[in-house]
């Protein structure tokens, strides 16, 4: 029996235990930098191809660790091996699968603090938000332990005199997963370990920007009792094997998180039957948003400001749920833009192993590319606070960045930045205020902040988001309470951390038998 499914508490650091035992593990990853993540295939461990080089985009000198590249061969021998698993696997119990699930959380429960400060070093994330990956990842393993029991049950259905009738559900085949790098280990895991847990068999494909993370969890299945096979790990480039891994004839599912545009590519790809393919690939997208926080002139205004700024810079805005756009009433506009860029403007900027409030984007890429937005935003709106690079070792920082009397229909009101820039909008009328939210061709999390009853009704019905939160901030969705994703063009809204995940990677069969 599986102990009762329970959210993994996060800590508080301001006790000095918890900030002693944090520092202690900042420590040991770091006497770790420069290890070598090998590709794994069917449980045998292969160095090949041009190394993945991972660095700390806090100080980009500083080599985290390296991983070796797959290339299309790799990609048709991890499906060969996750074939040949899948023969076992899909067989075994769900009660043994669920158990195996099930311990790689107790295992990452018990090392907790080692990777998220791993985290802090390879994804520039804080304590906070390093420690609140790897409890959500934590949270899957055993949420989906707990629903993998629940699907091997058999399906109802009525009786009919002289047959016997059955129906269940069973596992589809062997597929990929590919794991965006803003939540390294939380979404890996569960876009990985969710399949998995419904008996299926995956390739695994870290983001190039963090794959030592992967590397951490593949040894912790291994540790935990997971058969050679089950889970193959394949880093390397979108370019090098990406299309290959969609297009190939044996690969029966795409598992994506990742922006609209690549989002976009896998899905028309997928959609397409190749020779020797012997089904429809089922492929879910999670692919981002341009998610508005809603202030109304009831709200509490001291609360809505600190929502709107923890919903915005959070790990740098990049998160796919982060607030990018903050809407107001205009009666109290003046009032919240005030206190939000106070707040805003107060945030430490520093490295994660700092715990800085604020700190460094995940890669010079990146910090080019949320420049030139914001410098392209330079003509649509005014820039009130932010807006400049920050020259500390080298890092990948950014000041948080907010625009005022921003147009709803401007770029920067539109296109998903993924990063620390907010977007103010005034909104003449609570009508306006939601015909606003809803004016994006996105629709992942939005917010309300409002001490009107009918407000908040209205908002649950007529804000189109899959995540709709009300007088709180707009991140921090938790497995099994929030089940999370999104509308239109954020995605499948495959509902991580729901009861119905794991169904989308499982199919009905039916028996009938006359007596």
């Amino acid at each position: 029996m599986l102990p009762p499914f329970e959210t993994e508490p996060y800590s508080d650091f301001t006790d000095a235990a918890a900030k002693a035992a944090y520092e202690l593990a900042l420590a040991g990853v770091a006497e770790q930098f420069g290890d070598h993540a090998p590709l794994v295939i069917g449980g045998e461990h292969v160095t090949t191809g041009q190394p993945i080089v991972s660095t700390d985009p806090a100080r980009p000198e500083q080599v985290v660790g390296t991983a070796s590249s797959a290339s299309p061969a790799d990609v048709d021998r991890a499906l060969d091996a996750a074939w040949e698993a899948f023969g076992h696997w899909s067989r075994t119990p769900a009660t043994e699968r669920a158990a195996i699930v099930h311990r790689v959380g107790d295992l990452m429960a018990e090392r907790k603090y080692e990777f998220a400060a791993l985290m802090t070093y390879e994804a520039g994330k804080n304590w906070l938000e390093s420690e609140a990956d790897v409890a959500e990842a934590i949270d899957f393993c055993r949420y989906y332990a707990h629903q993998a029991l629940a699907m091997a049950e058999p399906l109802p259905v009525h009786d009919y005199p002289g047959e016997r009738n059955e129906s269940w559900l069973q596992p589809i085949g062997a597929g990929a997963a590919i794991p965006p790098w803003n939540f390294p280990l939380a979404i890996l895991t569960g876009m990985a370990i969710g399949p998995v847990a419904a008996g299926n068999t995956v390739l695994l494909k870290p983001a190039s920007n963090t794959p030592m993370l992967g590397w951490a969890f593949m040894q912790l299945a291994a540790e935990a009792g997971l058969p050679p096979g089950v889970i193959n790990f394949i880093p390397g480039g979108g370019g090098a094997i990406g299309d290959h891994l969609v297009d190939h004839p044996r690969t029966r599912f795409i598992n994506f998180t990742g922006s609209k545009e690549v989002g976009l590519r896998i899905a028309e790809r997928a959609a397409k039957v190749h020779p020797g393919q012997m089904w429809l690939k089922r492929a879910y997208m999670e692919m981002g948003g341009k998610d508005a926080l809603i202030v109304d002139e009831t709200a509490d205004l001291d609360a809505a400001a600190v929502d709107a700024v923890r919903s915005a810079y959070g790990y740098q805005g990049q998160k796919c749920s982060a607030c990018s756009r903050l809407i107001v009433i205009s009666d109290v506009y003046d009032e919240i833009l005030d206190r939000v860029v106070d707040l805003a403007a107060s945030l430490d900027v520093g490295p994660g192993s700092a715990n800085a409030a604020l700190g460094p984007v995940i890669s010079a890429a990146q910090h080019t590319a949320i420049l030139e937005e914001i410098d392209s935003g330079r003509q649509e709106a005014s820039i009130v606070t932010g807006g400049n690079a920050i020259d500390r070792d080298g890092g990948y920082y950014i000041e948080p960045t907010i625009f005022a009397d921003v147009s709803p229909n401007a770029r920067l009101a539109q296109h998903e930045i993924f990063g620390p820039v907010l977007s103010v909008i005034r909104a003449a009328d609570f009508d306006d205020a939601l015909a606003i939210a809803n004016g994006t061709e996105f629709g992942l999390t939005g917010g309300v902040h409002s001490g009107d009853r009918d407000r908040i009704e209205r908002a649950e019905r007529e804000f189109h988001v899959g995540n709709l939160y009300i007088n709180r901030k707009i991140t921090g969705a938790l497995v099994g309470v929030q089940p999370f994703g999104g509308f239109n063009m954020s995605g499948s809204n495959a509902k991580a951390g729901g009861p119905d995940y794991l169904r989308l990677f499982m199919e009905m069969k039916t028996v009938a038998e006359r007596l």
